[in-house]
């Protein structure tokens, strides 16, 4: 037996050592990159791109509904590939036919519109694992469909259904039942033999009960066999671009004995008819020597058919069978579970919260895929926040998913949700992709891992270690917070930024000038932004980090805004715009045009868009797409009315300091009514030099070649600093994170009394960090410093934090550079004469 492991092994890594021997040819786009996403869609090689090309440019492929040469040349690899997808399914021509559509849910849409033109309607069951592609057809069922919340219970209807004790449970009419092959979020394999089970009561009773697979999940990395036509499902829906990279392509395998029903479909369009009458009467023929000819309205994507034939020829030259990749990618995945089951913190508790299913191993390939879905828990068993490890892996080149799956079924019952907390989830702002991923201390959404045929085991080793350095936690750095807390107080403004446009460079204020606060921040601090001309969404350095070597400044003398692009410019660009910061109406589009509804972190707003062509080319061209030049002026209301959103708990008097700090960053989701511009949570953002420097310092003592941060990436507005006159060794870094406030004078602190003007700004909780910290505002390249050291230092309930939201207590007041800073703690708070 152990020289039989032993084989196995040696055969498992000699395939592993032709796959990573092939990545660097055929697969370019993954140099540096981990990419466990395959679930999503799988990666198109070198050769599949280069075959294909050479076909386009090596024959001329007309309409197939023509009777040219070129057309027919079209229609005949059309039909030679619908056979190669057969034979790879070993489904035999005489028994099935293949539709083509865009995509597998296109497949399904096309099933349940067939069915639901059936008289008295259908009904319809489906499982809890069922992806939303499949839970949709519900909408268009009878209301006594059915889910299924468990194997279980399907077995149990089964049985029920095929002993004749549930002659009512599909009502009159007609039936479906579909449930997916493979779960497309944990990867557990569900029964292929239910399909079957079903025909056989249909065959005894001789009612309509039909099965629906979605196999999408399961083709991805494993053969299916449909060779037993009594034990096939009737209708097989599949994407092509998880199983190829490429085409864009899905398809219907349908079982020939079964597509009467599809031919209920009314709709007619192209080449599905033979005659059509219009003029005196409606009368149609439909085509009727194959099913596909009745289905595929319009011109079929030929282009895309005949990419599948070289998808099909490349995957088998560099890979082999599709049973071959299924054991590379299940040795693969039992590697990763296998190593993130076993990783603990220093303390002995799990790190990771893996959703297998009990009836699932991933020893075998019978039971589980290629996927791993989890959650983290740090040292104390909390929820780590899965928008922080996906903001994190990004910044190391790993390409995962996170949310909510399209499984809404598999992902509750895993997470403990129920619908009532669903619901309210959903009111109070919780959506998939958004921050809102751990609410009343259960998950929202969940990790999830997943392979393909040209993954490795460095693929594995590359995951292992991003969880083991920055989410195992040791005992010497279980404490993140700082401990104790200086009284000193001898801070200063040492520097003002401004960001004109969001997103965008800095702009220094001058430290002879007075720069007035108002109650949504600095003056003139991000009110404008670009937005996508076409999705209207707010443009930022995550997606388009040359936004940093935009540069605006304040020309007060002039009252205008002047952007210049600090790298070489596209030809016939002007070196430099200017906007007046006057709100003349002339320079916008018009304020009932439907075009100034925009949308800044989730918010939806109506912007203001500037008209000139010559404003739009400049960032058009520079960032290379399309999008406009918008303004937000203050004072917005209605739809335009934006309010801070820091993250902060309510502020509670205790006797442990740092329970007082702690407690400032556990996000209770309370939202204030402080007006904010188009800045991301809060008016003003407040970050110590002190701090800065303790960070760069642990950066430089975990790799000397550690890039230390610079102070513009945190894109604070105000920059405090301890006074120069302070003696050395009494540097307070973090302190800024146990103030509720912080008094800015511009002169000296006189016996305890501030004399002289103050600007007293609240502390409204702390900032939460995402890798846009890793641009470098001087080059717009990205780095993974700083935001690694800080998820290993400044992370709280899986939140990293850097720095402080603030806003103006009441009225209006200004800020110096130069200007003393008084910070007040939540407890002890020091007293101030007026």
């Amino acid at each position: 037996m152990a020289a039989t492991m032993i084989t196995q092994d040696d055969q498992h890594l000699a395939y592993n050592e032709k796959i990573e021997a092939l990545r660097a040819q055929e697969f370019p786009m993954l140099q540096d990159i981990t990419y466990l996403d395959h679930a999503g869609t799988t990666l198109y090689s070198r050769s599949l791109m280069n075959e294909f090309s050479n076909d386009m440019t090596s024959n001329l492929l007309g309409n197939p509904h023509s009777a040219s040469t070129s057309s027919q040349l079209s229609a005949r690899r059309v039909e030679n590939v619908r056979l190669r997808v057969l034979r790879l399914f070993h489904a035999d021509p005489n028994d099935f036919d293949v539709v083509f559509v865009a995509n597998a849910t296109a497949g399904i849409k096309l099933v349940a519109d067939a069915f639901r033109e059936k008289p008295g309607g259908f009904w319809y069951g489906y499982h809890k694992d069922a992806h939303t592609s499949l839970i949709g057809v519900r909408e268009v069922a009878r209301p006594d469909s059915k889910c299924f919340e468990s194997d279980e219970v399907v077995e149990s209807w089964l049985d029920n259904v095929i002993s004749n004790q549930y002659n009512n449970g599909t009502g009159e009419g007609c039936g479906l039942f579909a449930y997916p092959a493979q779960s497309n979020m944990n990867g557990r394999r569900l029964p292929l033999d239910w399909c079957g089970r079903l025909r056989a009561f249909n065959q005894q009773s001789g009612q309509e009960l039909y099965s629906l697979l979605d196999a999408a999940a399961l083709v991805s990395t494993c053969p299916l066999d449909l060779s037993n036509m009594s034990r096939a499902p009737d209708f097989t829906a599949l994407s092509f671009y998880k199983m190829f990279g490429f085409p864009d392509l899905g398809a219907l395998v349908v079982r020939k004995a079964s597509g009467g029903i599809l031919q209920r479909l009314k709709y007619f369009g192209g080449g599905t008819v033979e005659m059509v009458t219009c003029l005196n009467e409606s009368w149609h023929i439909k085509k009727g020597h194959t099913l596909h000819s009745q289905l595929e309205d319009g011109t079929l994507p030929i282009h895309n058919i005949i990419a599948l034939d070289s998808a099909m020829n490349v995957h088998e030259r560099l890979f082999g069978t599709l049973q071959q990749i299924s054991t590379h990618t299940s040795f693969l995945t039992s590697r990763l579970y296998e190593g993130l089951k076993n990783l603990k913190h220093g303390n002995g508790a799990l790190v990771c919260h893996i959703y297998q299913d009990p009836q699932s191993s991933y020893k075998t390939t019978s039971s589980q895929g290629a996927t791993i879905a989890l959650n983290l828990r740090d040292s104390s068993g909390a929820w780590v926040s899965i928008t922080e490890v996906e903001k994190l892996a990004a910044v190391k080149n790993i390409h995962l998913r996170s949310g909510g799956l399209c499984n809404p079924g598999g992902v509750a019952s895993s997470l403990g949700l129920n619908s009532r907390e669903m619901r309210r989830n959903f009111s109070a702002g919780q959506r998939c992709g958004n921050d809102n991923d751990i609410m009343d201390g259960k998950p929202t959404g969940m990790l999830r891992l997943s392979l393909g045929a040209m993954s490795t085991l460095e693929d594995v080793r590359t995951f292992l270690n991003f969880v083991k350095e920055l989410f195992v936690e040791n005992r010497e750095v279980a404490q993140r917070i700082p401990m104790g807390l200086p009284t000193a107080t001898n801070f200063y403004v040492e520097r003002l930024i401004i960001y004109p446009i969001k997103s965008c460079g800095g702009w220094r204020i001058p430290s002879d000038v007075s720069w007035g606060i108002k109650p949504e921040g600095l003056a003139w601090d991000r009110e404008w932004c670009l937005v996508h001309q076409g999705s209207r969404a707010a443009l930022s350095q995550k997606r388009y980090p040359k936004m940093a070597l935009l540069r605006p400044t304040i020309d007060l003398k002039a009252e205008l805004l002047r952007i210049r692009y600090f790298e070489a410019l596209p030809p016939s660009c002007p070196s430099e715009i200017v906007i007046p910061l006057a709100q003349d109406p002339n320079v916008f589009q018009p304020e009932d045009a439907s075009s100034c509804t925009s949308r800044v972190c989730g918010d939806a707003i109506k912007a203001q868009i500037y008209s000139s062509t010559s404003v739009t080319n400049f960032f058009t061209d520079i960032l290379g797409v399309p999008c406009y030049l918008t303004r937000f002026p203050p004072q917005g209301s209605g739809l335009s009315a934006r309010h801070a959103k820091a993250h902060l708990r309510k502020q509670e008097v205790v006797e442990d300091q740092t329970a007082i700090i702690q407690s400032r960053f556990r996000d209770k989701g309370r939202h204030f009514t402080t007006p904010i511009l188009l800045s991301n949570e809060s008016p003003i953002l407040v970050i110590s030099r002190s701090s800065l420097t303790r960070l760069n310092e642990i950066i430089k003592a975990r790799s000397p070649a550690g890039k230390a941060a610079s102070a513009q990436v945190f894109r604070s507005n105000i920059i405090i600093a301890e006074d120069t006159a302070s003696p050395p060794g009494i540097e307070q870094p973090y302190v800024e994170d146990s103030w509720q406030s912080m008094t800015v004078h511009d002169h000296e602190i006189t016996r305890g009394a501030l004399q002289g003007k103050t600007t007293v700004l609240d502390i409204l909780g702390p900032c939460r960090r995402c890798q846009m910290v890793c641009v470098d505002q001087n080059t717009g390249e990205k780095n993974e410093e700083p935001f690694v050291t800080l998820a290993k230092t400044r992370r709280v309930d899986g939140k990293v934090y850097f720095g402080m939201h603030a806003g103006l207590a009441g009225g209006e007041g200004s800020v110096r550079v130069g200007a003393k800073v008084l910070g007040m703690r939540l407890k002890d708070a020091v007293e101030i004469e007026e």
